[in-house]
């Protein structure tokens, strides 16, 4: 008896331990396909731009730049695209930071009202393009601790994602909920949606909901799990509500600037 108990027990060891190695094996083989899509993506985003700005200069080189109007048309077509690179880039440095732990978060007293208002002044003129209305709900101000240049990139985000993603002649609202100690801040729109099963990756590196949408929008791919990053360093968490075809809601907390005063007393 002593004996099957010796052998039950040997039994079980060895299938923990095959368990053991095959999950480390799938976490491996799931890290190693991770850093390959990661880098096949990469050199995808970086070549369409340089393709580009390889043609208009080839294009100027070829006699272009002797038309004045044709070489400000590609020499402008060009910025634009350098301008695509080093947006990629910023983001790609941004989560290097975060991912190596470098991410400092400078909190101080910010109306957030304002903040957001300020962000849809600058965008309104690219909602306008797509056909979508961008506006505050009415709202009281509230002042929040945050660092205000990551907030500002947060809101920015959120906001240009939700115009890249709309419907024509939809909307995007940005709302504001008292929450006691903390205030509630929510982007939603009316756009496609997301469909559940892409609800869980949308914050990974480079994953596209819809791939030739976004690409032509000119977004990063990288601009959520950025946003995720900054909303959890300032200890807070990015909630997503989406109802494909029908719209989609990120909301994120920040802390009321009273709130913290009546901790430290």
């Amino acid at each position: 008896n002593m004996d099957e108990d010796v052998i039950g027990q040997v039994n079980q060891d060895v299938m923990d331990w095959a368990s053991d190695q095959i999950e480390e094996i799938t976490i491996l083989r799931e890290t190693d396909s991770f850093r390959k899509d990661f880098i096949g993506n990469l050199a995808h985003e970086l070549k369409t731009p340089l393709f580009n700005i390889q043609g208009f200069i080839l294009s100027l080189i070829e006699g272009g730049a002797d038309d004045p109007e044709i070489r400000e048309k590609f020499l402008l077509k060009a910025e634009k695209n350098i301008d695509r690179m080093t947006g990629l880039l910023e983001d790609l440095d941004s989560i290097y930071k975060i991912e190596s732990g470098a991410l400092n978060v400078e909190s101080h007293p910010t109306n957030i009202v304002e903040l957001c208002q300020d962000i849809i002044d600058s965008l309104q003129k690219k909602a306008e393009k797509a056909n979508i209305s961008l506006r505050i709900s009415d709202s009281e101000d509230y002042t929040v601790l945050c660092d205000v240049n990551k907030i500002e990139q947060v809101v920015s985000n959120l906001i240009v994602n939700s115009i890249n993603y709309g419907n024509e002649g939809g909307r995007t609202l940005v709302k504001f909920f008292d929450m006691g100690d903390k205030v509630l801040i929510e982007v939603s729109d009316n756009g496609i949606g997301i469909k559940k099963k892409d609800l869980m990756r949308i914050y990974e590196r480079f994953y596209r909901v819809d791939k030739s949408r976004s690409r032509d929008a000119g977004g990063s791919g990288l601009g959520l799990a950025i946003v995720k990053h900054i909303i959890e360093a300032h200890g807070q968490n990015l909630h997503v509500r989406s109802n494909y075809g029908k719209g989609t809601t990120f909301s994120f907390s920040l802390q009321k600037e009273s709130s913290e005063v009546n901790n430290l007393t």
